[in-house]
């Protein structure tokens, strides 16, 4: 098996056609469809299913295909590595908003001043999206808050944040203290994100527990419209604090939610170890380094270091 005939046979599944995967590659059609049929050959399995319309992979293929564009990838990073002398290639790192907003500068300055040559690609979403695209690949790893049992990653308890009911000051119902319950929410209307995602699922087991119905009066599945709703007076939101960084002073106010099991729980997620890159291996320390750093200088509101 040769690394040409990985590039052709991802080229094929992109294209959906042998004839236009050929006129990209620049080569006959007959030539590509014989290097593509000597790989199913070594492998004994089909890897393409061929239709009117052109090519789909099989289940063998698509599996295959996950591998292929990694081994790819990992080949293109060790060439441009040896032929720098030095740390070199790309990593594609996921954080939920509210983690951004703090980590996610700091992150980047530290990779530029410790691995200038790697290429640091930064996703910015919410954690159940995150999780998808770590599944699919598109990630090498990112901050989540709940990992899905027998996926094949390298999980490691990083921090613990407090939550914090947020409002605008004069909203009906908001809290008045510094600390607040569950059971005092019952009737403030609240603006979550959708339930496929962490922080909404740890909220609904902590509510559920307590055998209360929050009033959720909307859900909105992105930080920046659901801070202004909540700014706007539509409702108010439970979230870590550092929701509120990128907020002026006296924005909101944020009272602090006292109830046990109601800390959010932020896991350093990658694909596991034989499938990153050096230079997502280097970029998963550097992240880890940064995230508690920035806690224990009191940058990161409502953080604290994971303990065993």
């Amino acid at each position: 098996m040769e690394l040409r005939q990985l590039r052709y046979f991802v080229k094929v599944c992109e294209a959906g056609s042998m004839g236009r995967a050929a006129l990209d590659l620049g080569l006959a059609t007959s030539a590509l469809s014989q290097q593509i049929s000597r790989l199913e050959g070594e492998l004994a399995t089909r890897l393409l299913q061929r239709q009117s319309t052109g090519v789909v992979p099989t289940d063998a293929g698509l599996a295959f295909l996950q591998q292929a564009q990694l081994t790819l990838r990992h080949a293109d990073d060790a060439v441009h590595a040896a032929q720098t002398a030095r740390l070199s290639g790309h990593v594609s790192i996921g954080l939920a908003s509210t983690t951004a907003s703090v980590l996610g500068v700091p992150l980047m300055q530290a990779m530029a001043a410790r691995y200038p040559a790697v290429r640091v690609h930064l996703v910015e979403a919410l954690s159940g999206h995150l999780t998808t695209m770590l599944n699919a690949r598109q990630l090498d790893l990112a901050i989540l808050f709940r990992a899905d049992a027998g996926r094949r990653w390298s999980v490691m308890p990083l921090l613990d944040e407090k939550l914090y009911v947020i409002g605008a000051p004069d909203l009906s119902g908001m809290p008045a203290g510094a600390r607040v319950r569950l059971k005092q929410l019952r009737d403030l209307p609240l603006i979550l994100p959708s339930p496929s995602h962490g922080l909404r699922a740890l909220m609904d087991a902590a509510f559920a527990r307590q055998r209360i119905t929050p009033r959720v009066h909307a859900e909105v599945d992105g930080l920046s419209l659901l801070m202004d709703a909540v700014r706007a007076g539509v409702g108010a939101t439970i979230q870590p604090g550092a929701a509120t960084a990128r907020l002026p002073d006296g924005a909101v106010r944020s009272v602090l939610l006292a109830d046990a099991l109601t800390a959010r729980r932020n896991l350093l997620a990658s694909l596991s170890d034989d499938e990153l890159s050096p230079a997502a291996l280097a970029a998963r320390v550097v992240l880890a380094d940064v995230a508690r750093a920035l806690v224990r200088d009191g940058r990161w509101a409502g953080a604290s270091l994971h303990k065993n």
